[in-house]
């Protein structure tokens, strides 16, 4: 194991804790560990939308890919509450806990390949910010762009009804400065959650009152 790598807290199928365990063996190895995920919710340009992520090319998982606003590990013997750190690590977001709206824990398992398999137990948030995504402050490292999708056709996508909409936002250049884009997205670009992930979101929308009731 490297020294460096990261350790999590390991847990049954019950999330009963067992114990602690590297990055690397808990992946390869398909172990329960926790994340914490928010999804930030604006209507800076006039409309409730959501934020996407560009996920690192050099992300083990799901390169490339569009995904969560914000989502991260929690280390060995961190809280869900500590895990809010991420919003300030990948978006420079200052946002106390208790502004978080929560939304549950949802047990996920992702079969990516033989040696990388990957189950979550998911704390899900939402968090409404209307500021303009240029001041957003992207970690390189970890986070490529920033996009903002309308709710209304995010939700028609990942339900297949439509098989493309527009993404208005920026993308880190080489220099690392953020240059506007807009990204014709289809579901294959999206990190592909399982369908009842996607209904607890499309559900606390509603609930939270982001979009109208079905």
């Amino acid at each position: 194991m490297n020294k460096t790598e990261e350790m999590f807290d390991i847990y049954d199928e019950n999330m009963n804790w067992l114990g602690a365990a590297p990055r690397s063996e808990v992946h390869a190895k398909g172990l329960w560990h926790q994340t914490f995920q928010c999804w930030i919710v604006t209507h800076e340009g006039g409309e409730p939308a959501l934020l996407l992520q560009l996920r690192h090319p050099d992300k083990d998982l799901f390169p490339n890919l569009l995904d969560i606003s914000c989502a991260g590990h929690l280390a060995a013997g961190e809280t869900t509450k500590e895990g809010a750190r991420e919003l300030e690590e990948e978006l420079g977001l200052k946002v106390n806990f208790d502004q978080l709206m929560p939304c549950g824990i949802f047990a996920e398992e992702d079969l990516i390949s033989e040696n990388l398999i990957d189950r979550e137990f998911c704390h899900v948030f939402m968090h409404r910010c209307d500021q303009q995504l240029q001041a957003y402050v992207l970690q390189p490292d970890e986070v490529s762009g920033i996009f903002a999708v309308k709710a209304a056709s995010f939700e028609r996508l990942i339900r297949s009804e439509i098989e493309e909409l527009t993404a208005k936002g920026y993308r880190l250049n080489a220099a690392g400065f953020l240059e506007e884009e807009n990204l014709v997205v289809r579901l294959e670009q999206i990190v592909p959650h399982p369908t009842a992930y996607y209904e607890l979101v499309f559900r606390k929308l509603r609930e939270y009152g982001f979009i109208p009731q079905a």
